[in-house]
């Protein structure tokens, strides 16, 4: 259940192009908004995000809209433990208090202290304040996922489910869709860019 809240979640492919058939045009599901896989440049994530904010502030029965963009999760071996991390965006007030996995024996929201080698303590709920961009990266906060269930390899899928309490009390569960990558989809496209000669 949704709560009347309007959720986006942003889906990049293996190779972070646009898919056959995919487009930048959010898809209205019920109160569930779902973007599929664009181009990830920087100004088309803006644009994009601009625009969905603009489609929620016109929507009459829209309380709020939520964005999880660029989900993606470090390879590991079955058994393993690995970090998941994604940009959070909610134009109302929220925390984040939960995460679960069916690809890992549990999962935990972690602070930026420790790595997954020495293991940063758990922390408590992650607030999102209303219209501002809260990170899950590496070395700041993430989801530590605890000995995954199978091998996680590149370019596969790995889904969560966000628990999300909104300040107004109600609750909502955000399915998360995340890529098995190295790198975040704009880190990988940052790369290739210095690394295409430029042409006089």
């Amino acid at each position: 259940m949704h709560s009347g809240k309007h959720v986006i979640a942003r889906r990049y492919s293996a190779k972070g192009g646009m898919n056959a058939g995919d487009t930048c045009w959010p898809r209205t599901l019920g109160t569930v908004l779902t973007l599929p896989a664009c181009p990830i440049g920087a100004r088309n994530v803006l644009r994009t995000l601009a625009m969905v904010f603009a489609l929620a502030a016109g929507s009459v029965d829209a309380t709020g809209l939520f964005v999880v963009n660029q989900p993606w999760v470090r390879p590991a071996r079955a058994g393993q433990n690995t970090e998941a991390f994604m940009d959070l965006t909610s134009t109302a007030g929220a925390t984040l208090v939960d995460v679960e996995s069916p690809a890992a024996a549990g999962a935990t929201l972690r602070g930026p202290q420790g790595t997954r080698a020495t293991g940063a303590a758990s922390v408590d709920p992650i607030a999102l304040p209303a219209g501002r961009l809260v990170a899950l990266a590496p070395g700041g906060y993430r989801v530590a996922l605890r000995a995954v269930t199978r091998t996680l390899k590149l370019g596969e899928r790995v889904t969560m489910t966000l628990t999300i309490v909104y300040d107004d009390g109600s609750r909502a569960s955000i399915p998360v869709d995340a890529e098995v990558r190295l790198r975040s989809p704009i880190d990988d496209e940052r790369r290739a860019h210095a690394h295409t000669p430029h042409r006089p």
